[in-house]
């Protein structure tokens, strides 16, 4: 069975490699959101790919949340020593990536292409793809003024209050030959539990005419009115939305007829079925590395 997972860097690449353990060499595509990608000295920093990457082929810093394991900082102190601002930490080990990234972009490679290239390198069997070779890139609209994905989460680590999200390049950015492939070609195409408004929804508004319906199932990123990482309750409700299983499922109505609810959450499948959803109930918080919830989902295609 071939699966395609949308992801950003937490949750949903957690449950690619829950399904990478699964499915037989090469039948796993990831889709990684890139409209947090910024550049940092030159060099284009792509951390939902990278992100990806390194947790399929099990090098990710599950403790920094970020990188690679074990990595060290000599480059970015010598940066700090000559006087530059050093809020965005890149590791040297996780600088190779982007020196590898930048040296192949400068002789016409396509974003696509130094992805791939990357797993080929990390002999990883599962293509990592960026949703689009386009330029997109996540704004958020504060009381500080409009700031960068990495602005907003690394520098001001969001203190800054949260008025609204805008996508850059969102509604001119276009799908790439291999994605559009990768959709195509998938018995399943699964939306992992990232954060709907700035994991997900990016992809989504590159791919989401793309995807088939009944072929989709989304994951619910919120368990008992938490999130499974990261500030997606309170991006919800800063925007004014409820922050439940019930609101994700509704914004996902459009793309995807299958929702995961968590079993914790199995109160509210009636609600979502009424949405028009099929609903699977199982354990979304992924304890064992996202293999039982994958196992869930493909039993269900």
């Amino acid at each position: 069975m071939k699966a395609v997972v949308l992801a950003g860097g937490t949750g949903g690449a957690k449950l690619a490699a829950g399904f990478q353990s699964l499915l037989p060499a090469g039948d796993l595509t990831v889709i990684a959101n890139t409209a947090d990608d910024d550049e940092f000295w030159g060099l284009l920093v792509s951390p939902d790919v990278d992100a990806t990457i390194y947790r399929l082929a099990g090098i990710f810093d599950d403790a920094a949340g970020y990188g690679q394991k074990g990595d060290t900082f000599q480059a970015l102190e010598a940066l700090g020593r000559l006087g530059e601002p050093t809020w965005f930490r890149i590791g040297d080990r996780d600088l190779a990536t982007h020196v590898l990234r930048a040296e192949m972009l400068s002789r016409g490679c396509r974003l696509t292409e130094t992805s791939l290239e990357l797993c080929r390198r990390l002999s990883l069997s599962t293509r990592v793809l960026p949703m689009t070779d386009d330029t997109v890139r996540t704004r958020f609209v504060t009381d500080r003024g409009t700031l960068s994905f990495q602005e907003y989460f690394v520098r001001e680590r969001l203190a800054p209050a949260l008025h609204s999200i805008e996508i850059a390049g969102g509604d001119s950015a276009a799908s790439t030959t291999e994605v559009r492939a990768a959709l195509a070609d998938a018995d399943v195409v699964v939306i992992g539990p990232s954060n709907p408004l700035i994991s997900i929804g990016p992809i989504l508004q590159v791919i989401g005419r793309q995807l088939d319906r009944e072929r989709t199932v989304a994951v619910t990123p919120i368990v008992a009115g938490v999130a499974l990482k990261g500030p997606t309750v309170e991006m919800l409700r800063a925007l004014g939305s409820e922050a439940s299983p019930q609101a994700v499922a509704r914004g996902y109505l459009p793309v995807a007829g299958t929702f995961v609810v968590d079993e914790r959450d199995a109160g509210v499948a009636g609600e979502i079925e009424a949405m028009g959803y099929r609903v699977i109930v199982g354990d979304t918080i992924m304890s064992d590395g996202g293999m039982a919830l994958a196992q869930e989902i493909l039993k269900a295609f």
